[in-house]
């Protein structure tokens, strides 16, 4: 055993796109605020392809222009959008099934969102999920900007032992902050970026949550 190190075994589950299914959601208010501001409303395909953090970025590609459009103002205006309907999303298909037989088989599960941590415990209490999760780590400005230093300090404080560490994800930021922490990642097909976009990452990727069972 390596001194020092933690060699209980962890799994970090993203929120958004990967627990919870809020893509319609975040999808539809995309194209409100772009119908808003008068410019061209994108499909979900196309929403699938340019998705990706930082969220200023995605909002380029999506067809908004800054500083002329005002990004704080969009960011509020999707929060306090978000934040009245996300209760009407459903969770993914599979999901309390795989957090039950992971937290059965002897890992530490911990949620590691870039969403506002507090939204992100009440979203977790709201579904009654909480309980799954030994620790529950977001960001705390709503702009989701990285949750990659959050990670890091996360592994470091607790002495995780990387080789028995993976995170659970359905962008290719979630790959980003795996290879950060110096973990293993696995990608969500059901989410927030295309399964074509996933793949090119190099990571193993997974169409249904039932696929873990044969991993872990």
């Amino acid at each position: 055993m390596t001194k020092g190190v933690c060699m209980e075994k962890y799994i970090f589950f993203d929120f958004n796109g990967t627990i919870i299914d809020d893509v319609v959601l975040c999808y539809d208010l995309l194209n409100k605020m772009l119908n808003l501001k008068g410019k061209q409303m994108i499909s979900i395909e196309r929403y699938k392809e340019i998705f990706k953090f930082p969220i200023i970025e995605y909002y380029e590609l999506a067809g908004f222009s800054f500083p002329d459009d005002d990004f704080p103002s969009l960011a509020k205006e999707f929060v306090f959008e978000y934040k009245r309907q996300s209760n009407g999303c459903l969770l993914m298909p599979g999901i309390i099934e795989i957090l039950k037989y992971l937290e059965a088989a002897g890992y530490k599960l911990v949620c590691l969102s870039a969403s506002e941590v507090n939204m992100l415990k009440k979203q977790l209490d709201f579904y009654k999920l909480s309980d799954y999760f030994v620790d529950i780590l977001g960001i705390n400005d709503f702009h989701a900007s990285s949750k990659v230093d959050i990670a890091i300090s996360y592994i470091k404080s607790n002495k995780i032992d990387k080789k028995n560490a993976y995170m659970i994800g359905d962008t290719l930021h979630d790959k980003k902050v795996a290879d950060a922490m110096g973990i293993n990642s696995i990608l969500y097909s059901g989410g927030h970026q295309s399964k074509a976009r996933l793949l090119r990452s190099g990571s193993k990727v997974i169409e249904a949550f039932s696929e873990l069972k044969d991993l872990f």
